[in-house]
């Protein structure tokens, strides 16, 4: 099943106050980005984010699940009520993600 555009936006919303949030399509569900860093995705209109060390600080018993089959394990977040919260989820786990790799131009012949 894949997720609804209208959730895809709902989660957006919600954490639109970590800084610039969109959701970009990928392998036929969405993945989301802050500041041009792919930290969580949307599947089956679920949302789920990268599990880092911070993550696992801020929520310990946080439930996890698998995005698609062959994909990481994930924070599986259920409650979107907590805008603040989120936020910060999405600060705390960017902040210990990589940088983006530039992309390379193709050569125009």
């Amino acid at each position: 099943m894949a997720s609804s555009r209208e959730f895809v936006d709902y989660v957006c919303d919600r954490l639109a106050s970590a800084g610039h949030i969109h959701a970009r399509k990928m392998f036929g569900e969405y993945g989301i980005y802050c500041e041009g860093k792919y930290f969580g995705l949307v599947c089956d209109d679920r949302f789920l984010v990268k599990i880092t060390e911070g993550g696992e600080r801020l929520m310990p018993d946080c439930p996890r699940g698998i995005p698609y089959e062959g994909a990481r394990e994930a924070f599986l977040i259920e409650d979107l009520e907590d805008a603040e919260f989120l936020a910060q989820l999405v600060r705390i786990t960017c902040a210990e993600l990589p940088e983006p790799k530039p992309r390379k131009r193709k050569a125009r012949p």
